[in-house]
């Protein structure tokens, strides 16, 4: 009998195969973890130093569409594409179009914040989300409006 055969080789590759589903499936949670646990230290640090909201607006998958939501918060990236809500939320603000869309405004739905935002995309497109939150927070006007401090709050885990 080849190597390949039998149903004792099929039963080996299955366990396999699901033991793989089942680490993957670990390391998504812990990431996810972590980066709720980002996200809600932004969110904190942003309401202690006033950082200002703003109402946010999705847009629709085609990218012509602009849509009401009823969500305030802070745009994490330029586009405009991902938020982070003033509850600690994340969310992907691209919703599929349409008249009662542009009539009656959309609700986006809360999505697990990554830990790298736009991983799988073009090069150079990609950013922890660390990044992102910290430059949001670096970017805003001081308390004061005086001087900056030259340190900064480094977040959770780091």
């Amino acid at each position: 009998m080849v190597e390949g055969d039998g149903p004792q080789w099929r039963e080996q590759r299955q366990r396999a195969v699901r033991a793989h589903a089942d680490a993957d499936a670990r390391r998504r949670a812990a990431e996810q973890a972590q980066a709720a646990e980002l996200v809600a230290w932004f969110v904190a640090e942003a309401t202690r130093r006033g950082l200002p909201t703003t109402r946010l607006v999705a847009r629709g998958h085609d990218g012509r569409g602009r849509y009401r939501t009823r969500l305030t918060g802070w745009y994490v990236d330029r586009a405009g594409t991902r938020a982070v809500d003033v509850d600690g939320r994340f969310h992907l603000l691209t919703v599929p179009g349409g008249l009662r869309a542009r009539l009656f405004g959309v609700d986006p739905r809360p999505s697990p914040a990554p830990l790298v935002v736009g991983a799988g995309g073009r090069d150079g497109e990609s950013m922890p989300l660390r990044t992102l939150l910290t430059r949001l927070l670096d970017d805003a006007p001081g308390d004061s409006g005086g001087p900056r401090p030259t340190t900064r709050p480094a977040g959770p885990g780091a």
